[in-house]
Order: C-alpha cells, then sequence, then structure tokens
C-alpha cells in the first residue's frame, strides 16, 4: 500500500514538473514568434521610410518639371497633389485587400509556423 502512494507521489510529481515544461516551452515559443513579426516590423518599416524619402524626392522633380512645362512653378505641384490624391483615394477604398488580409496572412504564417 505504501509502494501505492510512493508511486502516486511520484506521478503526481512528474505530471507537475511536465505541466512547468510545458508552460514554458509555449512562453518561449510565443517569445520567438514575437521577436520574428517585430524584427519584420521594424525592418519593413525601415525599407518603406526609405521608399517614403525617394517618393518625396522624386515627387519634388516630377512637380518642378510639370510646372515648368507649364510655365508655372506651383501648377507642378497642384498636379502631384491631384495625383496622389487618386492614388490615396484608390488605397482605402482597397485597405482591406491590399493592406489588411496580407499583413493579417503573414503575422498568422509567423506565428504558427512553427
Amino acid at each position: 500500500m505504501e509502494d501505492q502512494e510512493n508511486d502516486m507521489d511520484l506521478l503526481l510529481s512528474d505530471a507537475g514538473d511536465f505541466i512547468e515544461t510545458r508552460a514554458n516551452l509555449w512562453k518561449l515559443k510565443a517569445a520567438e514568434s514575437l521577436s520574428e513579426v517585430s524584427s519584420d516590423l521594424v525592418s519593413g518599416l525601415g525599407l518603406l521610410a526609405i521608399l517614403a524619402i525617394f517618393l518625396l524626392i522624386l515627387t519634388i522633380g516630377f512637380a518642378l518639371l510639370i510646372g515648368d512645362w507649364l510655365g508655372k512653378g506651383f501648377y507642378g505641384f497642384f498636379i502631384m497633389g491631384g495625383v496622389y490624391a487618386i492614388v490615396g483615394l484608390a488605397f482605402y477604398i482597397r485597405r482591406n485587400r491590399w493592406l489588411k488580409e496580407p499583413f493579417s496572412n503573414m503575422l498568422i504564417r509567423k506565428i504558427f509556423n512553427k
């Protein structure tokens, strides 16, 4: 009878250790997924900043060129502003398909990939 109690205590102790180890494993997997997603996000934002600076300089150049063609410098800036308004409206209309869904899918793939 005493052997059964010792076996039961040993089994409960091992089960507790297993649960604790499993919880630590889940924490480590969550931390790994979070660090991977955040590093992808930071690198993506860095590339987006570089692209934004490039696009700004290119836009100013086109605005000055168009303004020179039309005879008034500010005409080019109005035209480029209109182009960006149209592009912004298109992005706003399609934001779920072009931005939200791909980002959500990437996030889910990164978290549940491992």
